[in-house]
């Protein structure tokens, strides 16, 4: 009943080209932020902040950066765990060689050397596009993983081949390495995907933003009426890539505390292609939709049987999960292939029309 824009007038400009143009939507973002800054920290437990949330929070904004190349600027990209790798193994060569930086400085620096490894690998998109441009970042995610494999230096020398977290912190807390607590580590999350997502939200709506709508839609079109495809298709990739890299800096910093180069294989870059489609190209808060989709379900799966009061084996448990997660993937594609961002739009709609029939 309260969500009308009857009696709502706008005035200028920058009321009607506001990101939540009904006074409703802006409080309730404002609410829900505020609330998922303070609720969680203070109510859940150390497995809901540490298997749950904060994985769901650095894949959200990995999911962002896919949505900026893929959804809005069309240019189909398999190698997002590559450009993670390049800000995990960016962000631990930056913590070792300078102890003294400040962890968000590492982590802006992290997103920017992905971002030039992006710029390399994204100029092969001038010349090619679809399957073909897919491929290519296909062969740049083997690359980059190759490389930190052999190259000893990317680890410190090492023998284990492991990167490790170390302690750092920010204002006097501790908000990475081993000492690190969950609600610290997943408040850090927060703040870093609520500014990226913000950012990508006014990036999108500006000119940037249509220029790489206009290549994705009919890339020849765009050319003819003024949009440089060469410096359009490599912002898209360095913004995409700086996104990438400063989740998976987040991945290892705030999540695993440790990985190997088996934590950004090719399963990562699927993962994150999957959220996208899920949540619905071409959209912001698909991108979140996407990675709640793909965090939750597996744990609803594995705890359902348990709920239900059936015992399983373990390896009949996961091949269950597997042909369930994957059926619900296939039904959602099928209802609506535009993601779950569009339901959500059509639900929002439903509701300022009712209870008129819509």
């Amino acid at each position: 009943m309260i969500y009308r824009e009857a009696g709502q007038f706008k005035t200028t400009y920058a009321s009607d080209q506001a990101i939540f143009a009904i006074p409703q939507d802006r409080w309730f973002v404002v609410f829900a932020a505020a609330a998922a800054f303070v609720v969680p920290p203070l109510a859940a437990n150390e497995y809901w902040l540490q298997a749950v949330l904060i994985p769901f929070l650095i894949y959200s904004l990995a999911a962002i950066g896919l949505n900026l190349l893929t959804g809005y600027a069309g240019q189909l990209s398999l190698g997002t765990g590559g450009f993670m790798a390049v800000g995990a193994y960016a962000a631990f060569k930056l913590t070792t060689a300078l102890p003294q930086l400040n962890i968000v400085v590492v982590f802006l620096l992290s997103g920017l050397i992905a971002a030039g490894v992006g710029l390399v690998f994204g100029i092969p998109s001038l010349r090619i596009k679809g399957f073909y441009l897919a491929v290519a970042t296909l062969a740049a995610q083997f690359f980059l993983l190759w490389l930190f494999n052999k190259v000893p230096w990317f680890v410190n020398y090492a023998s284990s081949g492991t990167i490790m977290a170390p302690n750092r912190s920010v204002l006097g807390v501790i908000v990475t390495g081993p000492n690190a607590t969950a609600p610290v580590r997943y408040v850090t999350a927060l703040a870093l995907v609520v500014v990226g997502a913000l950012v990508a939200k006014n990036l999108v709506r500006g000119r940037v933003g249509r220029s790489w709508m206009a290549i994705r839609d009919r890339d020849i079109a765009a050319e003819i009426i003024g949009v440089r495809p060469l410096r359009t298709k490599l912002l898209a990739f360095g913004i995409s890539s700086f996104y990438c890299g400063v989740a998976g800096a987040e991945l290892v910093f705030l999540y695993f505390g440790s990985a190997e180069t088996l934590a950004f294989d090719i399963t990562l870059s699927f993962l994150v292609l999957f959220m996208v489609i899920i949540g619905g190209l071409g959209s912001i808060l698909g991108s979140f939709l996407g990675a709640a989709f793909i965090v939750l379900v597996p744990i609803f799966l594995t705890n359902a049987p348990q709920a239900m009061g059936l015992s399983l084996p373990v390896a009949l448990q996961k091949q269950f999960e597997l042909m369930v997660f994957g059926g619900l993937i296939i039904f959602f594609l099928i209802v609506e292939p535009h993601g779950l961002a569009r339901l959500w739009q059509i639900t929002k709609e439903k509701l300022r029309l009712w209870p008129f029939p819509h």
